[in-house]
Formats: structure tokens, sequence, C-alpha cells
């Protein structure tokens, strides 16, 4: 529910910033600056799992 939310605040920024963005580059840096957040979240909940998994056993 939250991430529909989310996706609908952000997506029209995104696609704002990408329709004027000056050269290719500038749009895979927008494309690589959205995605980083989640990437680093999905990470961060796996190092959070592993740890946990080691220490019970």
């Amino acid at each position: 529910m939250m991430s529909v939310l989310v996706s609908f605040l952000i997506q029209p920024d995104i696609e704002n910033k990408i329709k004027h963005a000056p050269d290719k580059a500038y749009e895979i840096g927008v494309f690589i600056g959205t995605m980083l957040p989640f990437i680093l979240l999905v990470i961060l909940a796996y190092l959070v799992y592993r740890y946990n998994k080691i220490r019970n056993q």
C-alpha cells in the first residue's frame, strides 16, 4: 500500500526530469539516483536477516 503511494508521488517528478534532460548521461544519472535508495534498503535488509540467522544458530 505504502509503496504504491510513494510510486505515485515520485513518478511524475522522474518523468519531468527525464523529459527535460540535457543529454543521455543525465537520464542515466536520474535512473541510478532513483533506484539506489531501494537497492540499499534491500541490501540492508539482507544483511540484518543474515546477521540474525547466524546469531540464532
